[in-house]
């Protein structure tokens, strides 16, 4: 097969070390159903647990063999033997957890944070500066970069089996769930689902020069909001073109699909979300001039949900380990809450915003 190699790196690389104590803050369902069957399945120490609704806390306890559940979360920040804090908060109520979480820097050390990291740029950048200023490696919980097919499809592009990408698209036709707390916030589509797109084509392609969006209201929401479904073109130094379709509205055939056109391949997949909970691995089928007329469609059963958050809290703990910052480290990822400012920005002014135009500083450097 003209030497291409098949193992496409799909998992997660975990350190050799994996029993870091975890203190869980948050019991809702991307916490009780998600994050703690992924760590349940990898093995990981979870041995303390809070949230703001304490019965759903000894619920999930019982359910997962937690050791101890607080009363609150400040309870839980004291625990000398919580070693990682996992928050899956309210983006809108991170800063005032991880502002207290700094204090307890002798026995905490890293700090995975769900995304989006805030609801705005500045206090996320202000929780970066405080994890800094503590010493606590910041982590967050961009996990479509651990969805296989996006792990599988890196590797295609650093091996350069596509050549240099020209097009690339991800088209969403699924309903999330609007958790209740997002209806107070200004914001919907963009920084609780089109973030994912956003921070993977980042992950995937680098910084692009700017972005062009256009969103609408979805009239299947009855809470008041702008932008229900957001669809945007990311315009690179390179000329490629990377295009979002973010239709939240749809009520049948749900689906998400995403195709990369280079100059020396092409790859297409699907991400296997929407079906949750009965679920399906995403796909990735790839063709290459190295082999030409042949498409190759490599299979895996692991899946985005629960699978790829074994993905961010490993790269959390193997940051810890090695004395590195982690793959997706809140300084990174204030890039991504750059990238969701100028979204808003494009939206809000009917204009293609260039992304050096939205500055970010951080005391130690800009970001």
């Amino acid at each position: 097969m003209a030497g291409i190699d098949l193992d496409l790196r799909h998992l997660p690389e975990l350190g050799s070390r994996t029993d870091y104590r975890i203190g869980a803050i948050g019991a809702g369902f991307i916490m009780r159903d998600v994050q703690l069957a992924a760590y349940d399945e990898a093995g990981f120490s979870v041995v303390a647990i809070a949230s703001r609704t304490p019965e759903h806390a000894r619920s999930c306890a019982e359910r997962w063999g937690i050791g101890r559940v607080y009363e609150s979360w400040r309870e839980l920040l004291a625990d000398p033997e919580v070693e990682i804090l996992d928050i899956a908060y309210p983006p809108d109520r991170q800063l005032e957890i991880v502002r207290e979480a700094v204090g307890h820097a002798d026995h905490i050390k890293g700090i995975l944070a769900q995304k989006p990291l805030a609801t705005n740029l500045e206090d996320a950048a202000e929780i970066v500066r405080l994890c800094e200023e503590a010493g606590i490696v910041l982590g967050v919980n961009q996990n479509m970069r651990y969805d296989q097919s996006m792990r599988a499809l890196k590797t295609l592009l650093g091996r350069g089996y596509l050549g240099e990408p020209v097009v690339a698209q991800i088209v969403m036709h699924a309903r999330p769930h609007w958790q209740d707390f997002l209806r107070g916030l200004d914001r919907l589509a963009i920084l609780n689902m089109s973030i994912h797109h956003l921070d993977v084509f980042r992950f995937l392609f680098g910084e692009p020069e700017r972005i062009l969006v256009s969103v609408r209201e979805d009239p299947s929401i009855e809470f008041e909001h702008t932008d229900g479904m957001a669809f945007y073109i990311l315009e690179y130094a390179s000329g490629l073109r990377a295009v979002a379709i973010d239709d939240c509205f749809t009520w049948t055939d749900h689906g998400i699909e995403w195709r990369v056109e280079g100059t020396e391949g092409v790859a297409r997949g699907t991400i296997g979300w929407p079906d949750y909970p009965e679920g399906s691995p995403s796909t990735i089928d790839f063709t290459t001039r190295l082999q030409p007329g042949y498409w190759f469609l490599p299979r895996w059963e692991e899946r985005w949900f629960p699978q790829a958050f074994i993905g961010t809290m490993g790269q959390l703990m193997r940051a810890l380990e090695e004395g590195e910052e982690p793959e997706i480290s809140g300084r990174d990822n204030l890039r991504t809450m750059a990238l969701v400012e100028a979204a808003y920005r494009s939206a809000g002014e009917g204009r293609a915003v260039r992304l050096d135009e939205i500055v970010v500083e951080v005391r130690g450097g800009e970001a």
